[in-house]
């Protein structure tokens, strides 16, 4: 048996997911649709009376039972206090569901799984400063619930997280020897950069953690619940506020100083910003280039990996992420932008 055909996910058969939501009571009609998903696994299911619905598997192994609840228990937060953010339904008493399917050879993996509310929308338009400037009220909502209390099973951001911890396995699993040399040097001088950025004192709080462009769907201002809604909560943790902002950004120094301006005129008529957070925009930056390197070497053996990676391990690859990272350590020696 191939890898990938031993994978968890292969075994998420249309039938066995249909059964897994006829099993919590959904009266699903037999047509299904995967949506795009590469983390976990999303289906829009329909129904034989209602709206459609949306349905996630969690990729095994990645959260524990503890820390999904988590996810679902802030999000029930947000939603108590009218921020429009795309939350799990409660069917059969609970937000989370759990599915054992056995293989042929009698061993059997554990799915949990939850269950939302179609919602529909487009990116927003982030060259437009009003919906900058709404974007940022909504994240300023978000941060209010999310300093309220913080996180007890659900991991930080931090140096060790996103930067020394992938690093460290990447050298020791999968940078080419070729290059391991060239790309060490770089990633430990863009991380000796982090790291000094990062040592002053910052507040922590419960953060969307993935606030880029496409996890927020916008809907025309004219109909019910228009504007900016967030989906897919699933890599909140802790961090700091900017965290939220800086993805949302983007072009030369110019038109970035435009959008953060917005942003954040929208954001501090909700809630006060440090604007001394800018400095480590650049370094969540860094640390999310290598975080994601080391995410996607580990997600080699998903049956879907060829077909939205096949660009990643190889020689260019790694060159230019050399690149990249020498980019980075000069960025981070830049004045950060004034707001």
């Amino acid at each position: 048996m191939s890898r990938t055909a031993s994978h968890p996910f292969a075994r998420l058969t249309p039938d066995v997911v249909l059964d897994a939501l006829s099993g919590i009571g959904l009266p699903v009609d037999g047509r299904l649709t995967g949506l795009n998903s590469y983390e976990n696994r999303v289906y829009q299911a329909m129904l034989d009376e209602g709206e459609p619905v949306v349905a996630k598997f969690y990729r095994p192994g990645r959260w524990s039972e503890a820390q999904i609840r988590e996810e679902h228990t802030f999000s029930a937060e947000l939603v108590a206090q009218d921020i429009p953010v795309v939350s799990p339904l409660v069917l059969r008493g609970d937000t989370l569901h759990r599915l054992e399917v056995a293989d042929e050879e009698g061993s059997t993996t554990e799915f949990w799984f939850s269950v939302c509310p179609r919602r529909g929308g487009r990116r927003p338009e982030l060259d437009d400063v009003e919906v900058l400037a709404w974007i940022g009220r909504f994240l300023a909502r978000i941060h209010l619930v999310g300093e309220q209390r913080p996180f007890a099973c659900r991991p930080a951001l931090t140096l060790q997280s996103h930067g020394r911890e992938p690093m460290a396995w990447l050298l020791e699993h999968h940078v080419p020897i070729d290059i391991r040399s060239t790309w060490q040097r770089a990633a430990e001088q863009a991380l000796s950069a982090v790291a000094q950025a990062l040592q002053a004192p910052t507040p922590m709080l419960r953060l969307h953690g993935d606030a880029h462009p496409g996890n927020i769907l916008w809907t025309p201002v004219d109909m019910p619940q228009g504007g900016p809604h967030f989906v897919d909560l699933d890599d909140a943790r802790m961090g700091p506020a900017v965290q939220d902002l800086w993805m949302l950004t983007s072009g030369d120094r110019r038109e970035r100083t435009t959008q953060w301006s917005a942003l954040l005129e929208g954001y501090t008529s909700m809630r006060a910003f440090d604007t001394r957070e800018l400095a480590l925009v650049e370094p969540l930056r860094t640390l999310r280039l290598l975080h994601y390197s080391a995410w996607l070497a580990l997600r080699q053996d998903d049956p879907a990996f060829a077909e939205h990676f096949s660009w990643f391990g190889t020689p260019a690859y790694w060159q230019e992420q050399v690149r990249i990272l020498h980019d980075q350590v000069e960025a981070m020696q830049e004045e950060p932008i004034l707001v």
